[in-house]
């Protein structure tokens, strides 16, 4: 009976520490409106982190939205998405830059709904500073999911809290096959910093 009580008394004194702890707070500015993003760096603490460590070293300090993604601007795809991304946008620039290790859906608990923020990528392992964001839940990105023929899905690692009509205008403006034909500049800032 002790044992069981014990263990009842840490689960919970975890439980109310982690919900105590205050998670990182992210603005992006945009000219179309702020967007306001809680980063997870709890539940992913490698893609959480790496994301601010780029904004505390200045990796975005030229960062744009440069791709939307809309059900009518992807006809080749079964798996249709919809999802606004940014970052550094130059391959040759990102290309330089150490990635991370792939944090899945499976691993983090965490999943592509609505406002979620996930690193862009390739393989799984090759995400460095390319992000998204999605527009409406998008289940198909999630571990296990069909868009990615890997099935590894994306790395979820934050969540908007404020502005997601910012980012649905970002997603209506001009495109030409899902690249903005001009890119909104964003500017990245921690709260508080």
């Amino acid at each position: 009976m002790k044992p069981k009580i014990a263990f009842i008394a840490l689960f919970t004194l975890f439980a109310l520490m982690t919900m105590a702890q205050q998670l990182p707070v992210v603005t992006i500015q945009t000219s179309l409106g702020n967007i306001s993003c809680e980063i997870d760096t709890i539940n992913a603490p490698i893609t959480g982190n790496n994301f601010l460590k780029h904004i505390q070293n200045g990796t975005y300090d030229d960062a744009v939205f440069y791709r939307v993604v809309r059900q009518d601007n992807q006809p080749k795809n079964d798996i249709k998405i919809e999802v606004v991304q940014g970052g550094v946008f130059v391959e040759s620039q990102f290309e330089k830059i150490k990635p991370i290790r792939h944090e899945s859906t499976q691993e983090t608990g965490l999943k592509h709904l609505n406002g979620t923020l996930s690193m862009a990528r390739m393989e799984p392992g090759s995400a460095s500073t390319e992000f998204f964001i999605c527009v409406g839940d998008q289940p198909s990105l999630d571990f296990g999911g069909k868009r990615n023929p890997d099935g590894q899905g994306f790395a979820a690692f934050g969540q908007v809290l404020d502005g997601m009509e910012t980012v649905r205008k970002i997603q209506n403006l001009k495109d030409i096959n899902q690249t903005l034909i001009e890119p909104m500049e964003i500017k990245l800032k921690i709260n508080g910093n």
